[in-house]
């Protein structure tokens, strides 16, 4: 295995995924304190989020509150409670560049703007034969860090 050309700098959010974001919000919102700083939908996604936050600056943490925008169509992002983990990674094309040439499957859609405005892409759940190595059931959103978290967190 050659040297890895990037970094994983620390966890950048939490998906939980439900049937309802108003039943998600009684506990990270009401009860937690978590501040609601955004809501991201897309039809395409089949996702309805609220994007919430806790700490500050570069050790901000989302957790998104996800419900789907149809129950009956995919990606049903309410029938896995912990739908996805972010990671701040410090080079996204070099990391899924690496990655990919060393066995790693990413979902479709490869790098895109995702729900915070950083670029993003995901780790699949699953693998295949022509890609062994996945995230064993755990979908990893790799989110790659603005100037600032690399500047913080890059070590």
């Amino acid at each position: 295995m050659t040297t890895r050309p990037f970094k994983v700098l620390g966890i950048q959010q939490v998906a939980i995924g439900g049937p309802s974001k108003e039943r998600l919000r009684t506990l990270w919102v009401d009860k937690l304190g978590l501040e609601v700083i955004g809501n991201f939908v897309s039809e395409r996604e089949n996702v309805d989020e609220d994007i919430c936050a806790m700490g500050r600056g570069v050790n901000r943490v989302e957790v998104d509150l996800m419900q789907p925008v149809d129950p009956d169509r995919k990606p049903a992002v309410h029938t896995t409670p912990l739908n996805h983990i972010g990671l701040w990674i410090d080079d996204l094309p070099v990391a899924v560049e690496w990655l990919s040439a060393n066995g790693v499957r990413f979902a479709p859609g490869g790098i895109r703007k995702g729900a915070a405005g950083h670029d993003i892409c995901f780790v699949h759940p699953k693998s295949n034969d022509e890609f062994p190595v996945a995230g064993e059931g755990v979908l990893i959103e790799l989110v790659q860090a603005p100037p600032e978290v690399v500047a913080a967190l890059g070590g």
